[in-house]
């Protein structure tokens, strides 16, 4: 390989980069538990691989002074821990990403998070990388840490992993405790489909059995650490697999240029080629594959382009242009594995928003299967999942998109789920498949619709939804409510709180997650109803609002009115009707809305009414008022 001098000539430098352009990469992680050396590891190489500047040197000497943990000489780790609150705690909080290469590979790693509460981070930085130098500590040996992020190596498709036991100076090279770690994690990496593991004792700080094999452990004849890297396969799956190109946005510069532009996420594509467009199922034909340069002959995954087609189609950012002997799956329903990463928990039926490639849509888990636990890959039954906690989920989404299952492609069966209305990142998952159920369901067309049973009771179908705490005045309301509605002459049902819980929900009890399923049933039977004309009147605490959205949305525009029933905790608890109050400030009563469980008031309601000044009788009164002012008393004739 050529080796650039300060005095190169432009066409030694110009050599040399095309020397470097031919180099493939390797992406990988350096993972493990807290204070196993990782940020030491990644100095040492950038050091020992003559990537540090002069200036970069100078000042890491300085720092190494001032921040550094080490007694005598250089704090490598220093070199990669950037966030000033990573050099005050001594840990990685964030992500950080460096470059290094050597005569025979580039190298791009990611030096993640050991500490336990930064697990989310660590399985960003693990879902672009082909391998993973997972750290232990000679002196502790495999922790809990270690085997929670060797699973989720195992689950982001990292097969390849360097078991790099570190400190090995700190136990006196002894080759005992590194045959009883390598001995103890083979056994839980096989478990958990680990089968390529390359175990290395390394210093780290003194960099041995880095770039260079030292004297230290002359019974260790296997690779140093970069020869193991150097050696690895990068990962090909993409490349060689089917073509797939998540449309990112539609081109369009002039009325003469339409073309779909998005980054291959597998396969090659050249223009002649038929693909198909999904979910629709359209079939086209590439015409072009033009680029900033112009247009190219080919394009294969990791690199951008615009595909001009040769038919006139509707395609818009989401969709996928994939290759028709061997599309995407498409399906409103799959089953994936998910890394939870919000601080509170995931609750099944709650709406979250879903990113697959460039396709957003709401989804929901319906089927929490299990958790698994990290030490023993135990499958446990759970509710919910925790802060980094995994579990195997079943989602439902707002419709039917395309994905691939993550084993087959990374880029489209990955996906995050997010919170509706802050859009924070709560959720990592992989698509296993898409389930075959929801493939075999359609809508059967009836001939007798909603406009004709509401045409038929000669009234408009709505849900009112009361919300509010326990003893506000909810049931009372709307029970006077529905009186009016009769004596107008409607059709009615009032779907009440405690007499649901008697029947459909009597099996749910009150933590958040049963609450969450309370509420999408009674929303789902609300929909029924006023499906068959009816003016559904629902009294729930119904404490979440995303629940609440949820409803919302099920319903037609202008069919569903919040009425929150307003009135303080201490004036509910002055009033207790049913005891509840005085119960649960006894300890009797867990997760009492308000106590010890919140409540999220509606933030825009259709109709607000303060319980503390209003009678049961002017708060009905009002209700009625909302309907005729929005038309819903009219006669549908």
């Amino acid at each position: 390989m050529l080796q650039l001098a300060d005095n190169a000539t432009d066409a030694e430098v110009e050599a040399y980069l095309a020397e470097q352009d031919s180099l493939d990469t390797l992406r990988f992680i350096t993972c493990g538990s807290v204070d196993d050396g990782k940020s030491t590891l990644i100095g040492r190489l950038l050091y020992d691989s003559k990537l540090i500047f002069d200036d970069q040197l100078a000042a890491l000497e300085k720092d190494s002074r001032r921040h550094g943990t080490v007694t005598d000489g250089m704090d490598f780790a220093l070199l990669v821990d950037g966030l000033q609150a990573e050099r005050e705690q001594g840990i990685t909080i964030d992500v950080a990403y460096r470059f290094f290469a050597t005569p025979k590979r580039r190298f791009i790693v990611a030096d993640t998070p050991g500490h336990e509460h930064y697990t989310r981070n660590m399985a960003t930085g693990a879902s672009t990388a082909d391998l993973a130098v997972i750290l232990i500590d000679a002196r502790k040996g495999v922790l809990t840490q270690t085997r929670r992020h060797s699973f989720i190596v195992s689950l982001m498709g990292i097969r390849q992993v360097v078991l790099a036991v570190n400190k090995m100076d700190l136990v006196g090279w002894d080759r005992g405790v590194f045959d009883t770690i390598l001995a103890e994690y083979l056994g839980f990496a096989a478990g958990i489909g680990l089968d390529k593991v390359t175990a290395i004792p390394v210093s780290a700080l003194k960099g041995e059995n880095l770039f260079e094999r030292g004297g230290s452990m002359p019974w260790y004849d296997g690779p140093i650490l970069i020869e193991a890297l150097e050696n690895a396969p990068v990962d090909r799956a993409q490349a060689d697999g089917p073509f797939r190109m998540p449309v990112q946005w539609v081109n369009r510069p002039n009325p003469d240029f339409r073309g779909f532009a998005g980054t291959v996420a597998g396969g090659r594509v050249a223009p002649g080629d038929r693909l198909v467009v999904l979910p629709s199922g359209r079939s086209v034909t590439v015409k072009r594959l033009a680029s900033f340069g112009g247009d190219r002959a080919s394009v294969q995954a990791g690199e951008a382009t615009t595909i001009v087609l040769a038919e006139e189609v509707d395609i818009a950012r989401g969709d996928m242009l994939s290759a028709p002997d061997h599309p995407a799956e498409v399906s409103d329903q799959v089953q994936a594995e998910v890394i939870w990463m919000g601080e509170e928990p995931l609750l099944p039926e709650r709406q979250y928003r879903i990113q697959i490639g460039t396709q957003s849509a709401f989804a929901a888990v319906t089927d929490l299967r299990y958790s698994i636990n990290v030490n023993t890959m135990e499958h446990i039954a759970a509710k919910s999942l925790q802060l980094n906690e995994v579990g195997v989920c079943n989602l439902s989404l707002d419709r039917a998109i395309a994905f691939d299952a993550y084993a087959r492609n990374k880029a489209t069966g990955s996906f995050i789920l997010m919170d509706r209305y802050t859009n924070q990142t709560l959720g990592a998952g992989m698509v296993r498949f898409g389930l075959r159920r929801a493939t075999n369901l359609t809508w059967q067309a009836l001939t007798v619709d909603k406009t004709a049973r509401a045409a038929r009771k000669g009234q408009k179908p709505a849900v009112l939804w009361f919300t509010g705490l326990s003893g506000a005045g909810k049931s009372t309301i709307a029970d006077l409510v529905e009186k009016q509605l009769l004596s107008l002459g409607k059709h009615t049902y009032l779907l009440d709180g405690d007499n649901v819980r008697h029947g459909l929900n009597r099996d749910l009890g009150f933590t958040d997650a049963d609450r969450v399923e309370n509420i999408r049933r009674v929303a789902e039977v609300a929909r029924l109803m006023t499906d068959a004309g009816l003016i559904v009147l629902t009294s729930f605490i119904s404490p979440f609002r995303a629940e609440r959205d949820m409803a919302r949305g099920l319903m037609a525009d202008g069919e569903f009115l919040e009425i929150h029933v307003d009135a303080p905790f201490d004036a509910c608890a002055a009033r207790d009707p049913k005891g509840l109050y005085a119960k649960a400030r006894a300890g009797l009563i867990r997760n009492f809305t308000g106590l010890d469980s919140p409540y999220e008031a509606p933030e825009a309601p259709e109709l607000r009414l303060d319980t503390t000044t209003l009678s049961p009788e002017q708060a009905a009164e009002r209700v009625i008022d909302l309907l005729r002012s929005r038309g819903l008393l009219e006669q549908d004739r």
